[in-house]
């Protein structure tokens, strides 16, 4: 058999294959010493090992068959499957609202190359309209690709680039825009957008997916209609982070680009408001507010653009035991500013003390945060607090970590004066500091614990 319809297939797992005459896109029955498995033979990503040969089972998923536990095989069938999405013309209707698709990467509405293993973007409206054609029901679409990377390579260069590119479009009479992204530093841009994109007349919705296309699980098509359906509808003109609420399909969650976070690696509902409520939930019919205070929809096309980043800004996640050296070797290259993820209250240990004072002498602008994620520093309770607050450091409120980041990074892109820093850093621009936490602004539930199992079984999933 010729070596070239095995794509991506080498060492034992391509002689596997050529001694049982099976090809890739063949349908076969796998006997193992851990089952029996029917499905479809996918090509082989070309970085991966050479002891395992996957298959598309009838699910709709994807397993991986370690060849030592292969008995036989057995090709039932040959269908080689074209994973192109279908192209078709999108409808302009008149009445209809004008959403702007800005692409940065990610998976909305997207196809795997498995020969690869890479995600190639659905991204031109054809190719949307032909993966989710519900979207021409809900607005009329125009696209644009900024750039194509995974969201950890997103970075300055890119939050600027997309900021202006907004900024440009609310200028073009746009009525919402929407920005397909990565999941997995999507709240990080959410919170750079909404201090780079001020006082925005039209909704500006950052959404990704969980799980590609190509799986029958997939949040991509469901995210993907109810952010086009904020984008064109919403009341709430500002920039925010619109994924699932429940695990289920139920509905999805608008949330505040500054006090929202992904909480889970794989959940679809992994984003969640932190010390807020979301601002409202949202399905293909409805967008049903939670929050009455927001920035509403405006017909002037006002908007202020302040596209500034330092890139010598860094986190510190404080660990027992941290040395010295740590800061030291920040400030020896050349780091203007540290925000400190403490524990508690906002503290470290004594040992690092000496640093601190070092890198305030430099002119280092220092902030305090908190690892507990929820809740507000508080340094004047204990004397550790009161210690570091004499050494230069700041209490930033409860200013989730990643946003005092980006926060900080955008102000030291301005200035570098510290009384103006200061003033920056702790004056509110969209509640990235809120004056108290809502009663259910803190919500984690434990299983094990019998109203939680109640509520699992009886309520909700």
């Amino acid at each position: 058999m010729n070596d070239d319809i095995f794509q991506g297939y080498k060492g034992s797992a391509l002689e596997t294959l050529k001694k049982y005459n099976v090809r890739v896109w063949g349908q076969a029955i796998v006997n193992t010493t851990r089952g029996t498995f029917n499905g479809t033979i996918l090509p082989r990503a070309e970085n991966d090992d050479d002891k395992h040969i996957v298959m598309k089972i009838p699910t709709g998923y994807n397993v991986g068959i370690d060849i030592a536990t292969i008995i036989n095989m057995k090709e039932t069938g040959y269908k080689k499957a074209n994973y192109k999405i279908p192209e078709k013309e999108f409808p302009f209707t008149p009445g209809l609202p004008k959403v702007k698709l800005f692409g940065t990467g990610g998976t909305i509405a997207s196809r795997l190359d498995y020969r690869t293993g890479a995600v190639i973007p659905a991204f031109s409206p054809g190719e949307l309209y032909g993966a989710v054609p519900e979207l021409a029901d809900i607005c009329n679409l125009t696209t644009e690709k900024v750039f194509a990377v995974f969201s950890e390579n997103m970075g300055p260069e890119q939050y600027k680039k997309l900021a202006i590119a907004i900024g440009k479009e609310i200028n073009n009479g746009v009525d919402g825009i929407v920005i397909g992204h990565g999941t997995d530093t999507l709240h990080h841009t959410g919170a750079i957008l909404t201090f780079m994109i001020q006082n925005p007349p039209v909704p500006i919705v950052l959404v990704g997916s969980q799980r590609s296309s190509d799986r029958p699980s997939s949040d991509a098509a469901l995210n993907l209609m109810h952010a086009m359906k904020a984008a064109g509808e919403s009341d709430i003109a500002e920039v925010m982070i619109c994924m699932f609420g429940p695990t289920s399909d139920e509905y999805g969650l608008l949330h505040k680009g500054t006090r929202v976070r992904k909480m889970h690696s794989s959940y679809r509902s992994t984003f969640r408001t932190i010390g807020d409520t979301p601002l409202a939930r949202i399905n293909r019919k409805e967008i049903l507010p939670i929050k009455t205070d927001y920035n509403h929809r405006r017909k002037d096309r006002d908007v202020k653009i302040l596209p500034y980043f330092s890139d010598n800004v860094t986190m510190l996640y404080y660990y027992p035991g941290m040395k010295p050296d740590t800061i030291d070797s920040l400030v020896d290259n050349g780091y203007k500013g540290i925000i400190f993820v403490g524990t508690g209250l906002g503290h470290v240990n004594k040992e690092l003390y000496p640093a601190i004072e070092r890198a305030n002498a430099k002119g280092i602008h220092m902030y305090m945060t908190l690892q507990t994620i929820w809740g507000y520093v508080h340094m004047f309770v204990y004397d550790t607090g009161r210690d570091m607050m004499a050494k230069g450091i700041i209490p930033a409120g409860n200013m989730l970590p990643e946003v005092a980041w980006v926060k900080l990074s955008w102000v030291l892109g301005q200035t570098e004066d510290p009384v103006e820093v200061k003033k920056m850093m702790l004056t509110p621009i969209n509640d990235e500091i809120t004056i108290r936490e809502p009663y259910n602004g803190y919500l984690v539930y434990q299983g094990g614990v019998p109203e939680v199992d109640e509520f699992i079984r009886n309520v909700h999933k």
